[in-house]
């Protein structure tokens, strides 16, 4: 497997910077707002990942922000207000945006400001030597305060492009007024990687040192990540983005991609070092799912390094591969980033996918034996009728261990029932109620349980939360097994056509041991396919944890 990038250090290997923005920029993110408390704990995740800076907000702009900067935790990473460079008219010291920004404390300051004639002329209806005479003067004031700052030349690309003299004046304004970095922006994010490295090239012949330039890139047309790579190789020795790509309209360049192809690919690995050590990779995995958990989504299979997919081999021929060298499908080993290697289920699945995945769940099957071959058809079997296991390894496992014999059985359910009542609520109005009865056998032991969705709220009044809660509200000598599960995303795909149709439900579970599983029901009830993926998802942490 391709081994790690970043112990290597010595004279020959240049420091890269990570700037990330997920606090500010990210936030912009339709439908994303960070609570004081959420931005707290995304900063000490950041910081224990190893970025140089973490852009905490703009203070002034929102109480969020504000309060953020007043209780910011204590970092290694340089905490970064943002702002805006100050306005035509007024002086930087008389300026109360740029005050705010300074008042909130913190070691580096970075600006926004303009570095395209259009939007000189058109947006702020200024002068371009005004513009230019506001970029120093607001520069000249921050670092007279003794703070780091950052210049985010904003539209850069654009401005150069129409340009090109006006753009690098704007740069050098700021650049002689002491700003540390200079930040190139593909603001609109419609710019190409061979674009992109032209014109750093250029810049950088133009008199500004590549090791005072920084890159931010947004991902309008896809190549935000490969728009930063190409500003690295021009030169640049500051990259910006954000935890999973958050910003606004198609998002930043994904810190998630770039940090483990700077220390883990080619030429990255063995040219620069990053502050990221060994532990903050393997780190990365669980930071993506926290950012995703904090913003109550569902995590991206497909991204790169940190998705669920990122290492799943689904084809026979693969997975019979990967058994002999991982190399043969895998381009970095997933322990790297903290993920790990998926064979899953489906009915292009052979022996040799098979027996890996069992062995991953503790399930040892000599080759040849006569049950891999009926676990298969059962397999092909079932997808026929709607199950998709590939999605659903959890559900997968179960039915291996029953074919095996290996499945203890936990508990039987004798009948359950659900209704559902529209009702006038005094405080509420017209509400929806659902209420479930279960009854389980544990032993000689008969059992049941009643739950049903808060009446006092609309939140989780749905039959299948009511069911959940009644399933899991009492089952005997396993309830400290399952106290600490919790229903994280339910999906619902209705698979066939006309009289044929079946609705398939898969539902993602998780523990407080951080573990995440999937779980599959089929039936032409909803509610019923609803009640099998919850019975799979009971049992298997049942099968993990139970004694």
């Amino acid at each position: 497997m391709v081994g790690p990038g970043w112990a290597r250090t010595g004279s020959n290997m240049e420091r890269l910077y990570l700037f990330d923005t997920t606090l500010r920029d990210g936030q912009q993110t339709q439908g994303v707002q960070f609570s004081t408390a959420e931005k707290q704990r995304i900063a000490r995740a950041l910081d224990d990942l190893g970025v140089d800076y973490i852009e905490g907000g703009w203070p002034g702009a929102n109480p969020t922000d504000s309060d953020f900067f007043a209780a910011a935790p204590q970092t290694r990473a340089t905490m970064t207000a943002f702002g805006m460079t100050k306005r035509v008219g007024r002086s930087a010291a008389n300026d109360d945006v740029l005050a705010a920004v300074l008042d909130a404390g913190t070691p580096a300051v970075c600006l926004v400001g303009k570095s395209h004639e259009f939007h000189v002329v058109t947006a702020l209806g200024v002068t371009l030597e005004e513009n230019r005479e506001a970029i120093a003067e607001s520069f000249a004031h921050v670092t007279a305060k003794g703070r780091e700052a950052l210049f985010d030349a904003e539209h850069f690309f654009d401005g150069y492009k129409s340009n090109p003299s006006y753009a690098v004046s704007c740069l050098r304004a700021a650049l002689e007024a002491g700003a540390r970095w200079l930040v190139l922006c593909d603001t609109n994010g419609g710019t190409l990687p061979a674009e992109v490295h032209r014109i750093v090239t250029e810049v950088i012949a133009q008199g500004i040192p590549g090791d005072r330039l920084g890159i931010h890139c947004h991902d309008d047309t896809g190549h935000a990540v490969a728009n930063s790579l190409a500003a690295v190789d021009a030169g640049v020795r500051q990259i910006q983005g954000t935890l999973n790509g958050l910003g606004e309209r198609c998002g930043n360049a994904n810190l998630t991609t770039i940090i483990p192809t700077l220390l883990l690919k080619e030429p990255y690995r063995s040219r620069y070092q990053t502050g990221v050590s060994p532990e903050g990779l393997r780190g990365l995995l669980r930071d993506s799912r926290m950012l995703d958990d904090i913003l109550n989504r569902v995590p991206a299979r497909q991204a790169p390094y940190v998705g669920a997919s990122a290492f799943a081999h689904k084809a026979g021929l693969h997975a019979s591969a990967i058994l002999k060298n991982p190399t043969t499908y895998e381009h970095v080993d997933p322990a790297l980033v903290g993920n790990e290697r998926v064979i899953p289920m489906s009915n292009q699945a052979g022996q040799s996918n098979l027996r890996t995945r069992l062995a991953q769940a503790g399930i040892e099957v000599p080759p040849g034996d006569p049950r891999l071959g009926r676990i298969l058809d059962l397999v092909k079997e079932r997808e026929d009728q709607g199950y998709a296991y590939d999605g659903a390894q959890a559900s997968f496992e179960l039915l291996a261990r029953r074919e095996l014999g290996a499945l203890p059985a936990f508990f039987e359910v004798l009948r359950y029932r659900v209704t559902v009542e529209r009702r006038k609520s005094a405080s509420q109005g017209i509400v929806t109620i659902s209420e479930a009865v279960v009854v389980v056998k544990i032993g000689d032991q008969v059992m049941m349980s009643v739950s049903d969705s808060a009446s006092d709220t609309k939140d989780d009044n749905g039959p299948v939360n009511a069911l959940s809660k009644a399933l899991a509200k009492d089952l005997g000598p396993y309830q400290a097994v399952i106290d600490d599960m919790n229903l994280v995303d339910f999906k619902v795909r209705i698979t066939g056509d006309g009289t044929d149709a079946v609705t398939r439900v898969i539902i993602d579970s998780e523990d407080g041991q951080g573990r995440r599983w999937s779980t599959v029901g089929v039936s032409a009830n909803i509610v019923d396919a609803s009640f099998e993926a919850l019975l799979d998802a009971i049992t298997w942490k049942l099968v993990r944890d139970a004694r």
